[in-house]
């Protein structure tokens, strides 16, 4: 028997073999069972007293926020922990709810507080200006400069291709 002739029969039967397990494995018949399950009924948001729990929420989090001096509101680095105690209290009390988060109600609340505090914070608008005719002149020769460059080192290579190759 050829070798090719060999190692194609150990091919074919591996591959009946791991057919073989894989049918075995796939079968659903002996481990699942196939009786069709009632639904779990579906829990509703209960958005009265989420938006009390909202209420709350946000109550806490200006309670901490009034022991920040108003100078610091708009730097993250200062009330960035009683941000994230506020968001963590929103989901939570929108999860024990079975309410999903975030919903609009949940959304429209902290739109309110960021209104609230973080109204001032915009920042000034950015005055974009040109850079000075020396550098401008560097940013465009450079790649000018670069391309020439390739093309004369395409060029020489393809010149020199019996000597290269």
């Amino acid at each position: 028997m050829d070798t090719n002739e060999f190692a194609l029969l150990k091919l074919f039967l591996v591959g009946l073999l791991v057919n073989a397990w894989m049918m075995r494995g796939l079968s659903a018949t002996d481990s699942f069972n196939i009786e069709p399950t009632s639904p779990q009924p579906k829990k509703v948001c209960n958005e009265s007293r989420l938006q009390w729990e909202m209420e709350v929420c946000g109550e806490d989090f200006k309670r901490k926020m009034a022991h920040i001096d108003q100078q610091y509101w708009c730097n993250l680095t200062h009330f960035i922990r009683e941000y994230h105690f506020f968001t963590f209290c929103t989901e939570e009390k929108s999860q024990i709810l079975d309410c999903y988060w975030p919903n609009p109600l949940v959304e429209s609340y902290i739109i309110r507080i960021h209104k609230h505090f973080f109204s001032n914070c915009t920042m000034e608008p950015v005055i974009w200006v040109d850079p000075p005719d020396d550098t401008l002149t560097i940013l465009i020769l450079i790649p000018v400069f670069l391309t020439l460059a390739m093309i004369a080192l395409v060029v020489w290579c393809s010149k020199r291709s019996d000597i290269l190759a």
